[in-house]
């Protein structure tokens, strides 16, 4: 039976895999990589990228089979405030200096992994909004 620490040593590589794996599919789409794990304060941002006039931050839920929640359902109200508590702060101290942006997303990039190790990517575009808070 693996210990708490090796489960635990497990899934943060499985969330820096799948943090990998969304990064990817960002670039894939045409958009650039700006910062990824970003901290501001106590928060983290998990990936923030732009295309164009427009930002997106993408949280990123990762689970594996035999794991009980599904990685959207993992999305609780709270964490929803604490994001887009991230997002206005980020707007505030970087991205409103960016004179090209006009516009911030929120996207969450729900990542599965069967049990072979494939990873299933579902992509969720304004995933939730300021009145989803």
């Amino acid at each position: 039976m693996a210990s708490d620490g090796a489960r635990a040593r497990v899934a943060s590589l499985h969330g820096r895999e799948a943090e990998a794996a969304a990064a990817d599919k960002l670039r894939a789409n045409g958009f650039q990589l700006l910062w990824q794990n970003l901290r501001i304060g106590a928060l983290e941002l998990d990936l923030v990228a732009k295309k164009g006039d427009l930002v997106v931050v993408v949280e990123v839920r990762a689970r594996g089979p035999g794991s009980y929640e599904k990685p959207l359902a993992s999305i609780s109200r709270t964490k929803r405030r604490t994001l887009l508590r991230g997002v206005r702060a980020l707007w505030k101290g970087r991205i409103s200096k960016m004179p090209d942006v006009k516009r911030v997303r929120i996207d969450v990039a729900a990542v599965t992994r069967d049990a072979g190790g494939a990873m299933t990517i579902e992509w969720i575009a304004g995933a939730f909004t300021e009145d989803d808070a």
